[in-house]
């Protein structure tokens, strides 16, 4: 049976090659000790694997030795990656931590339970070479008498998967990466009272001259449909900030070209001091998603659906931070 380490066939060898090449196109180097580089990801039922390269028709699930090199790829390019749908089944990302190898670890929840949970997990993926777990890593679980303490309208029961907080070292600098997932729901409007709790939450962290640190980002998939709407106004009602160059790029890979941002769900965002809170002293330098679409899996032909459980139905959103 192939091992993920194993040196790949030729074909893998040579689209590995080239999605190299775009990585290295599209998106800022890392440096160390002057740059850091955060991403987010929904990896689209990260979960199981099929221990093959190739996987064929018959197989189930999708995801090959192949689609896990390429994920590992994309993920070592930055510092720190959060993780979204994560499942029960660690397999394939267990195949991802031995691709990258030793210099890099990772950090989990635990599964979420019951249905509206999904069986996932919230987790970061990180590179000790250059980023380290500063001591601080948790779950919100907000007490039932505490909810319109919150807000009178943000929730009226717990996070379907909480929200799950860690503080990370990079370059003398610390902050603390806060990810989750909202929950779909039936309607739009079902995801409206987490996003309204969430910067109710971190509103109030971001105050707190006791808090582990002030340099909160809160990143994930937000289940936002667009920029203006119900969902991103409740996101950004106490002031997080999503920086404008993120503004105008695709999330997903369904995304319609005449309208890249129809559908808005992955952020990246932090409190500028406009509004009372402590302001993100890591100053912004620019971010973006890549597009793996053409590069990721280019001698198969795949739909854009096949590929979506091959590799993700979402882009890597990422941003880029100065340290010195």
């Amino acid at each position: 049976m192939p091992h993920v380490t194993d040196t790949p066939p030729e074909a893998v060898r040579r689209d590995l090659d080239g999605l190299r090449a775009a990585l290295d196109d599209r998106l800022p180097a890392r440096t160390l000790d002057r740059n850091l580089l955060i991403g987010t990801w929904n990896v689209r039922h990260f979960g199981g694997l099929t221990e093959q390269w190739r996987a064929s028709d018959d197989d189930s699930p999708k995801r090959d030795l192949h689609s896990i090199r390429v994920i590992a790829e994309i993920i070592r390019r930055f510092d720190v990656v959060a993780v979204q749908e994560v499942r029960g089944d660690l397999k394939a990302l267990r195949h991802t931590m031995k691709a990258l190898g030793p210099n890099w670890g990772f950090i989990l929840t635990d599964v979420t339970r019951g249905d509206p949970g999904n069986d996932e997990r919230l987790g970061f993926i990180f590179d000790r070479r250059t980023t380290r777990i500063s001591g601080l890593a948790g779950e919100l679980v907000v007490p039932a008498d505490e909810f319109d303490q919150i807000d009178a309208d943000a929730l009226d029961r717990q996070f379907a998967r909480t929200p799950y907080a860690v503080a990370f070292e990079c370059g003398g600098k610390t902050f603390i990466l806060v990810t989750l997932h909202v929950l779909w729901g039936d309607h739009p409007d079902e995801r409206t009272p987490e996003l309204r709790a969430i910067a109710a939450w971190l509103d109030e962290w971001a105050r707190d001259v006791n808090a582990w640190d002030h340099n909160l980002i809160a990143l994930g998939d937000f289940n936002i449909d667009r920029r203006g709407d119900e969902r991103y106004d409740a996101f950004v009602s106490t002031g997080l900030t999503v920086p404008a160059d993120l503004h105008a790029v695709p999330r997903t890979i369904f995304a319609d070209p005449a309208e890249p941002t129809e559908h808005f769900y992955d952020q990246i965002a932090w409190f500028t001091g406009e509004h009372g809170q402590p302001a993100l002293s890591l100053p912004y330098r620019r971010g973006g998603t890549f597009d793996f679409v053409d590069v990721a899996l280019p001698r198969r032909d795949l739909t854009r659906t096949s590929l979506s459980w091959r590799i993700s139905d979402h882009y890597p959103l990422w941003a880029e931070f100065g340290l010195r």
